[in-house]
């Protein structure tokens, strides 16, 4: 596959495509290129909430690549170092989190970009994300591919949606309902009228900006209500969900006692 193929992600958020995921962490290669063949848009890999590392996140990658499917990353901080590994593997699509003033989303987006526009580290002939080097160009035009949706899952962020929208370089906001919900004081409450005021409140607002919004989606009933309101950028569930319900469903068909002892859990 070419190092600069489309980013398939960011060409259907500016042509108002809708974009559904699934978020990946069990960090393993297998489960990922069996999600990868089911048909989402995109499969996302969490370094911030799942053990990956980097020799993880690489062997996901990998496992997925044939398929075609765009992977999605969401390093476990804003670290410009973090960023430059994960775009040197191959991510071209960024997930980060915890955003809250236009100065961290400068720094995000300067962190993707090589100088003198940005602060990206030059190991392009050492990395996947360049060919290892057979892409000649992948210096000059490798922005033109990376794709940065950040994170509003705080108060502070919330208050400043506008502010962080309008850097040059943002390319969507994503809402993240567990850690909104425990910020507004509603820990492992995401459903709690006032979260969801303030979803609803911050979704309007962001549009107003221009922007694409996304947003990690609580059921299947959630994920279809907010594509209808526009959202473009849905999580509908997780491998480790997926894994949990088949399996509980399966032993519930020749044990009709047995039963999900577990609660389910947004992972944002």
């Amino acid at each position: 596959m070419s190092a600069l193929r489309p980013n398939r992600i960011a060409e259907a958020l500016r042509a108002g495509r809708p974009q559904i995921g699934l978020w990946q962490a069990l960090t393993s290669p297998a489960a990922a290129e069996i999600c990868a063949g089911c048909g989402f848009d995109w499969l996302l890999f969490d370094g911030e909430h799942a053990p990956n590392t980097l020799q993880t996140l690489l062997a996901q990658l990998q496992a997925v690549a044939a398929s075609g499917i765009e992977s999605v990353a969401r390093p476990p901080s804003q670290d410009r170092a973090v960023i430059a590994q994960y775009l040197d593997l191959g991510v071209r699509t960024l997930l980060v989190p915890m955003v809250e003033s236009a100065a961290q989303a400068r720094a995000i987006v300067a962190a993707t970009r090589y100088p003198p526009v940005g602060t990206r580290g030059v190991a392009s002939s050492t990395s996947r994300a360049s060919g290892f080097g057979t892409a000649p160009d992948y210096l000059a035009r490798a922005h033109e591919q990376i794709c940065v949706i950040l994170q509003i899952e705080s108060r502070p962020g919330l208050d400043a949606i506008e502010e962080i929208a309008a850097v040059e370089g943002v390319d969507a906001l994503f809402i993240g309902p567990s850690d909104l919900a425990a910020s507004l004081g509603h820990l492992g409450d995401p459903r709690h009228g006032e979260v969801q005021a303030a979803i609803a409140d911050a979704l309007r607002r962001i549009a107003a900006c221009g922007k694409p919004a996304g947003i990690f989606a609580l059921d299947p009933e959630d994920a279809r209500a907010r594509l209808g309101q526009g959202v473009l950028f849905v999580s509908v569930g997780t491998d480790i969900g997926l894994l949990r319900a088949g399996a509980t469903r399966l032993l519930a068909q020749v044990r009709p006692d047995a039963g999900d002892r577990r609660t389910d859990a947004v992972p944002t």
